[in-house]
């Protein structure tokens, strides 16, 4: 999956165990935040029945490959295509200008290739699940060749190695759906889906300071949307970053918008992961959530995104900050029905520990 600022990749299994705990024989859980949709694929493969929803369209189009689309029903025509794909010479354009020319994040090589496969994609009549699993393979591929530190809010001065490699397109590792349950993406507002899914479980990972994953992944979104917007800037962001404006990524918006979901939920159960780098504090949080009823937390300390170490200089290759702390600390809120066993679990380690 796409290299992703604010991934759940070292958490993706504690988040799992999590839900299993609170619904031992499975059920239904609502990522509403899907973002990358590693936390739904790895629900899914759970046997979990979910419910990814996000509203880039990047996103809701990797919640289609790796939580809507059923392998056994995809992955024959998606090979065929990707195939097809991989023969195609390269093709420059708006894309290859915007992307390779005016900015470097990509090869002039590659990024002809990446807009001729585009193209070509556009000229098949394909469902939506075959279309989302094609243009996933299509991000990463172009992921797997960037010139960046992850995030494209500037590229590299000099073409960082991985670039320098031919594009190669990959069949996604796609999932066959739980027998006992849906899996569907939604590409909605946060609060609008809130209000319109039901779940047995809800797992919130909102946007938790000011950085828009718009902003940071605009190149994927022009991929999947395919409509060469007005750029602006030495980082060629699509001109609607500047229009788009999430709540959760404004301090002082954050806690109407978050309390407003939180409010609007209808599941049994929800798991709020947040941040210390966050506006929010873990005070603000429980006190969201204990309408619901009692709240456990549980906090895990991992290292920080490669950027803190690697993302100190700007786009002339100039030393421009000292690296920061290299760790973070991932709140865990739990409330609802099944919090109170989390409660009692910590209270009993506590009693252990001062004994």
């Amino acid at each position: 999956m796409i290299k992703y600022l604010g991934s759940k990749r070292l958490l993706v299994e504690r988040i799992v165990s999590l839900c299993e705990t609170l619904r031992p024989h499975s059920g239904t859980v609502l990522d509403l935040f899907s973002g990358t949709s590693r936390v739904g694929h790895a629900l899914k493969r759970a046997g979990f029945g979910v419910y990814a929803n996000d509203h880039n369209s990047y996103a809701h189009t990797l919640a289609m490959c790796y939580v809507q689309a059923h392998a056994p029903r995809v992955e024959r025509d998606a090979t065929r295509i990707i195939d097809e794909l991989n023969a195609l010479p390269a093709r420059e354009g708006v894309f290859t200008e915007n992307y390779c020319r005016a900015s470097r994040y990509f090869t002039p090589e590659n990024g002809g290739r990446i807009e001729a496969m585009r193209e070509h994609l556009e000229t098949l009549d394909l469902g939506p699940e075959l279309r989302a699993v094609v243009l996933t393979s299509l991000i990463e591929a172009a992921d797997r060749v960037d010139s960046t530190t992850g995030v494209q809010m500037a590229y590299l001065k000099s073409w960082a190695p991985r670039a320098l490699k031919p594009i190669e397109l990959r069949l996604p590792r796609i999932l066959p759906h739980p027998d006992e349950y849906p899996c569907r993406a939604f590409n909605l507002d946060a609060l609008d889906a809130a209000h319109g899914i039901s779940a047995d479980i809800a797992y919130l990972d909102p946007p938790y300071n000011q950085h828009s994953y718009l902003g940071n992944y605009h190149v994927w979104e022009t991929l999947v949307r395919w409509d060469h917007p007005e750029t602006y800037g030495v980082a060629c962001k699509r001109i609607d970053c500047k229009e788009r404006k999430s709540a959760f990524n404004s301090k002082v918006k954050i806690e109407d918008a978050l309390r407003s979901v939180i409010d609007a939920i209808d599941a049994k159960t929800l798991i709020v992961s947040f941040n210390d780098e966050g506006y929010l504090g873990r005070e603000q949080i429980e006190s969201m959530l204990s309408p619901i009823g009692p709240v456990a937390i549980i906090d895990h300390d991992h290292p920080r995104y490669v950027g803190c170490k690697i993302g100190i200089h700007n786009q002339r290759g100039e030393k421009v900050g000292r690296v920061g702390k290299v760790r973070n600390t991932e709140h865990f809120f739990i409330a609802g029905e099944g919090a109170e066993m989390f409660i009692e679990d910590a209270e009993s380690r506590s009693v252990v520990t001062a004994g």
